[in-house]
């Protein structure tokens, strides 16, 4: 089955963990990947967690994978704002995000909590802080996106496999900063085109990425809108695995048809 593609892109929440530990197979999946020289990176919209946190996670599951093979959503934004030169941020994320955002002037949100910034923040950064959203939290960041800072978020999930069951994501605060400020964030982790092109990228090594054929590298993951319409609207494969938060009724109602419908990751190869 992998042998048509020349690279595969793999989802971490849903797809090679849950917050019960590694999704049976998934460790030798990564494995066996690498023992056969295939190019792969793991492209997840995590904003909890910083890179080196998402390292230990997969590696305490079982699945072994070095820091540069992992993409996440908080680079992807940081890397966003470094080429608009912007220096202040806001950031809205957990404390274990934070250390991704050391480049950066943080000022209010959750890196001075109950202490807003002094003046406006040149960017409003969200990702998913959990039950630390308070109004008082959400009022504060459209307050400083309605004075003019940009609206920066990191992903636009709607919900996620938590350790409850389905918890709403990040993608719910975006919508709503979104409709109460009439501006239209900016969208950096997973479906964004741009974030897509940054992995396959990094995939092409040394060679020209423009020579890389898209349509070769299959995303894998659970998330039917970020990693399945993401990947297929930058000309990529969208595999859907039938764990994390998948659900029959879900894609049965979806515009969204997956290139391929998978048990789990474990039936990769």
């Amino acid at each position: 089955m992998i042998d048509e593609l020349v690279g595969v892109l793999l989802d971490v929440d849903g797809t090679l963990l849950t917050e019960g530990g590694a999704i049976p197979g998934a460790g030798a999946i990564v494995d066996r990947l690498r023992h056969r020289g295939f190019p792969f990176r793991i492209v997840t919209n995590i904003t909890r967690r910083s890179r080196a946190s998402v390292v230990e996670r997969l590696q305490a599951g079982g699945v072994h994978v070095r820091p540069e093979e992992v993409f996440t959503a908080v680079y992807a934004g940081a890397a966003w704002m470094h080429r608009r030169s912007i220096r202040r941020v806001a950031p809205f994320v957990s404390d274990d995000a934070l250390p991704d955002l050391a480049a950066f002037d943080l000022v209010g949100g959750t890196a001075t909590p109950g202490q807003p910034a002094a003046a406006t923040p040149d960017a409003v950064l969200i990702g998913d802080v959990g039950d630390r959203w308070t109004h008082a939290l959400l009022n504060e960041a459209f307050r400083y996106v309605m004075d003019g800072a940009e609206l920066v978020a990191l992903q636009s999930g709607r919900y996620w496999l938590g350790p409850t069951g389905l918890e709403v994501d990040a993608g719910a605060y975006v919508a709503a900063l979104e409709y109460a400020s009439g501006r239209t964030a900016t969208v950096c982790g997973k479906p964004n085109e741009e974030f897509f092109g940054a992995v396959v990228e990094s995939l092409a090594g040394a060679g020209d990425p423009e020579e890389l054929d898209r349509s070769r590298v299959a995303m894998v993951g659970d998330d039917l809108a970020a990693d399945i319409g993401g990947a297929q609207g930058a000309g990529l494969q969208g595999w859907l695995v039938r764990t994390g938060k998948y659900r029959d009724d879900v894609l049965a109602s979806s515009e969204i048809s997956p290139d391929r419908v998978l048990g789990s990751v474990a039936d990769l190869c």
